[in-house]
């Protein structure tokens, strides 16, 4: 695959300072231009002044400027328009206004993390030790972005342009209503929903494991009930753990561990799944607020569409 990461986003809010206030508890390290970086990715969020919470844009990684020349013909013939700069390319995808830059970057290699010894049924491999999880104190640091969920009117139309012109491959879809796609090893990256508007629906930071979902979403939650959304649970799209809470301009921020991955995609057969298993395996039902946010009125009304 030439694409290999998801490298950052850039999301509008209304209230810079808060929202950067959030995050900074989440976990990530704040840097000048307002933007925040995890342990492993790097400078991957940027916030930016807007009238309401949107995805004003992403970049993805790519191996080499022949890549770039391949999407920019991908594009062409689906009747996309794209700029080429210095080992970018950049196209707006029209219904959501979302503009997505393929950059040329290296592959980032993540450090080796030594799996945490479990304990099962004749299997006590921690021997007398205490599991590493309830002894841990410090602070919860998301290792990368994992993936950023966008709500489309034009779900179809919208897929297409990430499949079809940027070359995002499908892991799993839900006909009509979702589709899974990745530009990197991870199950997905990007999510596109139909959806009665165009919106921001959430983005996703991978941590070690289950604990430190827990311990996070705990910590964020100490003195801030109204964060939460919906967890614990498991996925069965993707398998993931996860647990997701609501930043003060609406968007959900999901703590994520031991998703699926593609690494080699002969493996991989994507499915069809139905709705009702789309959601999750197991946990506390979902909201009907994870499904139709309580802003999605406000976003509806016209005032607050992208520009």
């Amino acid at each position: 695959m030439g694409l290999h990461r998801l490298n950052s986003v850039t999301i509008g809010v209304p209230d810079i300072a808060s929202v950067l206030a959030y995050y900074k508890e989440f976990g990530l390290t704040r840097h000048a231009g307002n933007w925040l970086s995890t342990q492993d990715g790097g400078r991957q969020l940027q916030l930016v002044t807007a009238p309401s919470r949107r995805l004003v844009s992403m970049s993805i990684g790519a191996d080499d400027e022949d890549d770039l020349g391949r999407i920019a013909r991908a594009l062409d013939v689906l009747g996309y328009s794209s700029t080429m700069e210095e080992q970018r390319l950049s196209a707006v995808e029209p219904v959501t206004g979302t503009r997505v830059d393929v950059e040329v970057c290296t592959r980032a290699v993540s450090p080796v993390v030594a799996p945490a010894p479990d304990n099962g049924p004749g299997r006590p491999d921690r021997g007398t030790s205490r599991a590493p999880g309830v002894l841990r104190e410090g602070p919860v640091l998301p290792r990368k972005l994992g993936h950023v969920v966008l709500g489309s009117v034009d779900q179809a139309a919208t897929q297409r342009f990430f499949a079809d012109g940027i070359g995002l491959k499908i892991s799993d879809e839900v006909p009509g209503l979702a589709s899974f796609m990745r530009c990197s090893t991870d199950h997905h990256n990007v999510l596109v929903t139909s959806a009665p508007v165009n919106f921001l629906h959430h983005t996703s930071w991978q941590v070690d494991d289950v604990d430190e979902i827990g311990r996070g979403a705990m910590r964020m939650l100490e003195d801030h009930p109204e964060r939460h959304v919906w967890g614990l649970g498991r996925h069965h799209i993707g398998s993931n753990f996860f647990w997701y809470l609501r930043d003060p301009a609406g968007c959900f921020s999901e703590y994520y561990s031991d998703m699926d991955c593609v690494v080699d995609d002969a493996l991989w057969r994507p499915e069809v799944w139905d709705e009702a298993k789309s959601l999750y395996s197991w946990g506390p039902p979902p909201p009907p607020s994870f499904v139709h946010p309580e802003d999605l009125a406000a976003l509806m009304s016209g005032s607050h569409q992208p520009s």
